[in-house]
């Protein structure tokens, strides 16, 4: 019997999802969780703390693979909840919109999105969340930030892989970078 990341069909085995990961791009998703006030400014954003597979810990955006056969809605939906917690309350759109589209190579400088296990697209959204928000799964935390805080060189240090590049990218389309 081969270990499995999930009971969810369309996963792979760790050793088919290495094999296919050296051969082809792997569609991702990125969500950006933000909190907003009455006039839909964005007023916080939510960092996740996470321990990387090399023991650093650094801060993170929501993300995770999009499974075989499931729609794009619905794969943010389940990695706001895997890392938010289940009431949360994210407001994804029925149709979303990507901000950008962020491509990962395993070779450093390529663009600014670095995973060195492979070479992936991400689909980039900020996502309003309104609920009560608890870490789960492998983040240690979730920290708000103003915006300002956010974007700053202190906490963009903490990020790796190019996540900081999005997280810029996502307060620019939010009319939230200074």
């Amino acid at each position: 019997m081969t270990e499995t990341t999930d009971t969810t069909p369309g996963w792979f085995s760790v050793e088919e999802l290495d094999a296919v990961r050296g051969r082809l791009p792997i569609l991702y998703v990125n969500a950006v969780p933000v909190r907003i006030d009455d006039s839909g400014t964005v007023t916080s954003v939510g960092l996740l703390l996470r321990v990387a597979p090399d023991g650093s810990i650094s801060r993170a955006l929501v993300s995770g693979r999009v499974l075989y056969h499931e729609r794009i809605r619905d794969a943010l939906l389940r990695h706001l909840e895997k890392d938010l917690g289940p009431v949360a309350l994210p407001r994804v759109p029925i149709s979303p919109q990507p901000f950008t589209v962020a491509e990962y190579f395993p070779t450093p400088g390529v663009t600014p999105y670095h995973d060195p296990r492979q070479h992936a697209v991400s689909l980039a959204y900020v996502v309003p969340v309104a609920g009560d928000c608890r870490p789960r799964q492998d983040a240690l935390d979730l920290v708000w930030f103003t915006p300002e805080e956010a974007a700053s060189p202190e906490v963009r240090q903490e990020m790796s892989g190019g996540q900081d590049v999005l997280l810029l990218q996502a307060l620019a389309y939010a009319g939230r970078l200074f």
